[in-house]
């Protein structure tokens, strides 16, 4: 299939391979190696939501999990558009619960509440690195860039701000781990959208130029998978030879795939096709619309199609309904002209057997359906297999949520476990009672906790968000004293039970929203 089939692909064939050198060079050559460090190391590559914190259970107890606090400098390299990542589950930060929101805690002088120039910019530990960076005014947003982090060790009175677009969080009491970012003398950003011209340029200079429809599919293919791969809406990787590695891991198969579409649905669509403007317009443009999902259809709010997440998620039931007419609109006019066609009967029945097995795959216990922007691309292809303009842009869209699938997130499984989707999420566990707070001073703090709930040996305490008691065999009630020094402001608690896995490791429980010891000695119940 993938060969051209007549020497008139000539043009073509020298245009994918000036593509194919641009695209190499350009991606090779725009991460500053040698320029950034003095030991010529390149800076390291980082994800939009790359941060030194990862989670209170996963640092440990004093956070010894997530050493060293101090004494590690690093020069680093973030993609572009890194302000629009979100926290996707109730996050706590003190007494807040942030969702839906960026992830960047302090930013500011401890000393007046103002950064002045060329003063580095301190940020609790579990901060967005990229996005600190952006809210410094290290990096932008638009172009990524290289920065200077330096670990603090602990820090308090992280100041809010709002800066660069991106609002920061207040955090007043002591943390253990600090990071301020100073900027580089070095130039180097996100190479993406150079890469995107030369894509976009090579694709349409394609489209006018092939001859069989076969060759400029595996083109096309070839070019929007790599670009989406490497550069465009690329998963996180180290560096340009691990991103290479997982980008063939995934291409192969899916080049597979692009071959079943193409013989049972594309080749229908394209096939003697001569309307060249029509083809690169609707076709290419959806297509490239389709792959560039974290631009387009990312705004949309709808993070993930699960119950839970359309709930807590604000306009995502609204969203989700207009897509639903949308889709349905478009599926009664594909209806109709398949009708004309005499082909109905046949891709009702395809599409009943699809809702079947769909159906006996969400019934499987213990087990939810997980319909990705894959195979939702997938499952809709089939009924694109016309030529007619409105199939042109649906088919050439749907192709392009598929690569981008594939290419950004891989072969995710269509069916997936409550805790796979859940990931920092609420588990909806039992959770432990404070009995009787004692208020012995306002520095020193006894705390009565109730009894273990079935199932779980253990109790975890967060005092500031930082695990400072954890205990995996205890009596209950349990006795646990804290005290703190004056200039450390409000205190926050949370609490948690926990159990000890068969395997070794410890398995933790939902942790009860924060409590507040104010400093006038007062308590909150959260």
């Amino acid at each position: 299939m993938w060969l051209p089939e007549s020497s008139l692909d000539l043009p073509s064939i020298i245009v994918m391979l000036v593509w194919l050198i641009s695209f190499t060079l350009v991606l090779t050559n725009s991460d500053g190696n040698g320029s950034l460090l003095s030991d010529g190391q390149p800076p390291l590559r980082l994800a939009c939501n790359t941060r030194l914190w990862h989670n209170t259970t996963v640092c440990g107890l004093d956070g010894r999990n997530c050493a060293p606090f101090v004494d590690s400098k690093f020069t680093f390299l973030c993609p572009s558009y890194c302000a629009s990542v979100h926290v996707l589950e109730p996050h706590i930060v003190g007494n807040q619960e942030i969702i839906y929101d960026n992830m960047v805690i302090g930013g500011l002088s401890s000393s007046d509440g103002s950064s002045g120039e060329g003063e580095a910019h301190i940020y609790r530990g579990d901060s967005f690195i990229c996005q600190a960076a952006i809210h410094a005014g290290i990096i932008s947003n638009d172009n990524g860039g290289c920065g200077v982090l330096k670990r603090n060790g602990e820090h308090q009175d992280f100041a809010a701000s709002i800066r660069n677009g991106i609002s920061s969080i207040e955090f007043l009491p002591s943390f253990p781990l600090s990071y301020s970012l100073t900027a580089t003398d070095a130039r180097c950003n996100d190479p993406q959208w150079r890469l995107f011209a030369l894509s976009l340029a090579a694709s349409f200079a394609v489209s006018f130029l092939a001859v069989s429809s076969r060759f400029f599919v595996t083109s096309t293919f070839l070019i929007v998978f790599f670009q989406v791969a490497l550069a465009s809406d690329r998963p996180f990787y180290p560096d340009y030879s691990s991103g290479m590695s997982l980008a063939l891991e995934r291409f192969l198969p899916t080049t597979f795939v692009v071959f079943v579409l193409y013989q049972y649905c594309i080749r229908y669509t394209l096939r003697g096709l001569q309307a060249h403007v029509e083809k690169t317009l609707l076709w290419l443009g959806g297509c490239w619309i389709g792959a560039l999902n974290n631009y387009t259809f990312d705004r949309i709010p709808i993070s993930r199609l699960t119950a839970r997440d359309l709930r807590q998620q604000p306009g995502a039931i609204t969203a989700l309904i207009i897509i639903l007419a949308i889709i349905i609109a478009a599926a009664a006019g594909q209806a109709l002209a398949f009708r004309t066609e005499g082909r109905l009967l046949r891709y009702i029945g395809a599409y009943l057997v699809v809702g079947l097995v769909l159906g006996c795959l969400a019934a499987f216990p213990n087990l939810q359906l997980r319909l990705h922007h894959y195979i939702i691309a997938l499952l809709l292809l089939p009924g694109t297999s016309l030529q007619t303009r409105p199939s042109l842009l649906y088919q050439g869209l749907l192709l392009g949520l598929f690569i981008n699938g594939i290419a950004r997130w891989g072969y995710a499984s269509i069916l997936q476990t409550a805790e796979a989707l859940r990931e920092d999420g609420q588990l909806g566990s039992a959770v432990p009672q404070v009995l009787r707070p004692d208020l012995i001073t306002r520095s020193s703090i006894g705390l009565t906790i109730g009894q273990l709930a079935k199932g779980f040996d253990g109790i975890s305490i967060l005092v500031d968000d930082v695990e400072r008691y954890h205990e995996p065999e205890v009596s209950t009630p349990l006795i646990f004293n804290w005290t703190r020094t004056p200039a450390d402001g409000p205190t926050f608690f949370r609490f948690a039970f926990t159990n000890m896995m068969p395997l070794g490791g410890i398995s933790y429980g939902d942790y009860t929203k924060p409590s507040t010891w104010h400093l006038n000695g007062t308590w909150e119940y959260s």
